[in-house]
């Protein structure tokens, strides 16, 4: 793909099908617990994009067995009853959140392990203090190689004691879920315990319920304190991967710009992931949503006009973005509230949406605890990315309705959904 992709403006009714890649945040967390698994584990569904390859690849690195089949999306892992292969070894988990913050609490659960964990520029910049500092405290030693709080680091392990843990919830709910895939290994039972309010909880319940589908119980007291017994182990043979509905919101969000119909497949109601909420305030702006046999349907009137609203976004905060493209075209100002760990993501997502909405004259700012996006016309402009997928697909879509949207390095999206603009293609064109 070239550095530059140009929206085409849009200028009939949609009607089209499309069937998605698994879920990063299942995939990751499929992966993780397989590699603890006490028996041989079979992924299917899984997605195949860069941050899963990233994984995938540090996993192998790390002496495990993992026979990988892209085209029929499956991953296999031979078990080592909970127990890291390689005492000594390097890793590189690229931009890939979640392998930065699961994969070292993974690993400190060895005894006289060492590892150095690299990383890309980009998530050089991510906080990781918070959970090194707690992986400390149960007895690993970190020396970091770079700046202070941030990866690259030297981990030397020697288990995890386990006992009372104390950890903010408020700047990333992937610190907690990395701590509470591991708490069963720990020398003693575990009781996380939360400070500050705890952000994005949708991720946690993912964690949860996959943990308990895999033989690990968690006593979670309204996501204050979570309690875990040691000695249970994960007991994954096989198990499929549900469609990612984080990359499904864009397409959600197609109809109601650009009217028409929309089905994509393979999304049930009762899905794992939190960002199916989103189709609530699909709702709420005026489109219909329907539950059908193999998906979810989402229609809308071509040129429909429909209110600016006033949402908290905390729980699905992934999809800020999404709303911030479809809030210029409404015929009131939009306030999306409770979002500060925006700015702690691959980007600072807070000043990246306002920043970019600015350039295409619409007048967005801070607002509280969130932003405020006013209603306007947007013009045409090259929107820069900054090295995020989400700013990439949530950003497209302001090219449904306003010609001359460029998006600079779409090929960003390779980390979650690396064929998303061809896809976005066989729609509009």
């Amino acid at each position: 793909m070239t550095d530059i992709y140009e929206v085409v403006l849009n200028k009939k009714q949609l009607d089209f099908e499309v069937e998605l890649p698994g879920s990063k945040s299942v995939t990751n967390r499929a992966l993780l617990m397989a590699a603890l698994s006490s028996e041989d584990a079979e992924l299917t569904g899984v997605l195949f994009s860069d941050d899963s390859r990233h994984f995938i690849q540090c996993l192998i690195d790390l002496g495990y067995n993992v026979t990988v089949d892209e085209s029929s999306k499956k991953v296999r892992i031979k078990s080592e009853k909970g127990i890291v292969p390689n005492d000594v070894q390097t890793i590189n988990v690229g931009s890939a959140g979640t392998a930065a913050r699961f994969l070292p609490a993974m690993l400190a659960i060895k005894k006289g392990g060492e590892y150095i964990i690299n990383c890309s520029d980009q998530m050089k910049k991510r906080p990781m203090k918070i959970l090194l500092d707690v992986l400390e405290q149960q007895g690993a030693k970190i020396t970091y190689l770079g700046e202070n709080g941030h990866l690259p680091v030297k981990i030397n392990t020697f288990g995890l004691k386990g006992g009372t843990i104390k950890i903010k919830g408020d700047i990333s709910s992937q610190f907690i879920s990395a701590l509470l895939m591991v708490a069963s290994y720990c020398e003693d039972d575990v009781t996380i315990e939360i400070e500050e309010e705890l952000t994005s909880k949708p991720y946690i319940d993912i964690t949860l319920n996959m943990m308990k589908g895999f033989g690990v119980e968690v006593i979670n007291n309204n996501y204050k304190t979570f309690t875990i017994k040691k000695g249970q182990v994960y007991n994954l043979n096989k198990y499929t991967i549900e469609a990612d509905i984080s990359s499904a919101c864009y397409f959600f969000a197609m109809p109601l710009l650009a009217g028409g119909s929309g089905i994509v497949k393979n999304v049930r109601k009762d899905c794992l992931q939190g960002d199916i909420k989103f189709l609530e305030i699909i709702e709420r702006l005026g489109a219909k949503v329907t539950y059908i046999p193999d998906g979810v349907k989402v229609e809308a009137d071509k040129n429909m006009e429909f209110a600016g609203i006033d949402v908290d976004m905390n729980d699905i905060c992934d999809q800020v973005m999404t709303l911030s493209a479809i809030a210029p075209f409404a015929t009131s100002n939009t306030i999306i509230r409770n979002i500060e760990n925006l700015k702690y993501k691959e980007t600072n997502r807070l000043e990246a949406t306002i920043t970019e909405l600015n350039k295409m004259g619409i007048k967005a700012d801070y607002y509280e605890d969130g932003i405020i996006i006013y209603n306007g016309v947007p013009t045409k402009s090259e929107v820069e990315t900054y090295d995020d997928h989400r700013m990439a697909m949530a950003f497209s879509l302001v090219g449904l309705r306003t010609e001359g949207i460029k998006i600079l390095n779409p090929s960003c999206t390779k980390k979650t959904f690396e064929k998303y603009f061809e896809v976005f293609d066989t729609i509009i064109k």
